[in-house]
């Protein structure tokens, strides 16, 4: 699988993620994706599903070396003690002893960042973690977490889809280094009705899906989540290795973007997005 590196990371470009997967689903579906070749897991403490991520990882005989594992440290644990024992219980949950990838899940300002990020550190500076990276920031929050982390930020995962400009972000994040790991590829299922993304499709003889992932992982530092609950559809995702989109086609799909794209955008959590 092709991997991305960004500041010492080396991260698997296709990733499949669990956000409002269900206990069960997670087991079954974990140890079928490892089968079908996916080796990048990703989830969070909010997802509830952490548990079943460990136990389907165990039950699928995949080396847990082999895997690369991301997990997210939820806006109500960010003070340092808080951090700390958050990140205990996701290894217990996970039955490992390490994650590849911690991420801060939200901004949240009632928290100094500054500690937010010492706590990142310190579980990478106690094994805990291997790579350390940020979600739903914005280039100014970003380029803060980098002048505040001692150690390198690996990803910031922000939603990015065909009808989402996030164009700010991807040079602001290539500038320093970090990668981007896209979230909502499907943007809640309207690319699959979409014209445009049909008629590539077409002519590629891919799915719409397909073709979706293949514009995210062909750009430069991008990494993509895709997630499916169907062992059929979770291979076909993963069929996007094998071809490229030839420039037009990928202008076609980045014109499809609009102003107001944006879908996750939670009050409370959302900062001032670029």
């Amino acid at each position: 699988m092709h991997i991305v590196t960004a500041n010492g990371a080396a991260i698997p470009a296709l990733g499949f993620g669990t956000f409002r997967m269900s206990g069960p689903e997670v087991l079954r579906m974990v140890p079928e994706i490892l089968r079908l070749g996916y080796r990048h897991i990703d989830t969070a403490q909010i997802y509830g599903n952490e548990a079943e991520v460990g136990e389907g990882i165990a039950a699928s005989g995949v080396p847990r070396a082999d895997i690369f594992l991301t997990t997210k440290v939820w806006v109500e644990n960010y003070r340092h003690a808080s951090f700390l024992r958050s990140v205990d219980e996701s290894l217990r949950k996970l039955r490992t002893d390490y994650v590849d990838l911690l991420l801060l899940h939200w901004p949240n300002d009632s928290v100094p960042l500054a500690e937010q990020v010492a706590g990142l550190n310190a579980v990478r500076a106690a094994g805990k973690v291997r790579n350390i990276g940020v979600s739903n920031f914005s280039t100014a929050l970003m380029a803060e977490a980098v002048r505040l982390s001692d150690a390198p930020i690996a990803t910031n995962q922000i939603e990015y889809h065909p009808y989402l400009d996030q164009t700010a972000v991807l040079e602001a994040a290539r500038r320093a280094g970090v990668s981007v790991t896209a979230y909502y590829a499907m943007a809640d299922g309207k690319v699959f009705a979409d014209p445009v993304l049909t008629e590539i499709a077409r002519r590629h003889g891919r799915s719409v899906a397909q073709v979706v992932l293949r514009w995210i992982v062909q750009q430069d530092g991008l990494i993509a989540l895709s997630k499916t609950v169907g062992t059929a559809r979770a291979a076909e995702n993963a069929a996007i290795f094998d071809f490229t989109l030839p420039a037009g086609d990928m202008a076609a799909i980045h014109a499809l973007a609009r102003p107001d794209g944006r879908i996750v955008n939670p009050a409370g959590l959302a900062p001032a997005w670029d």
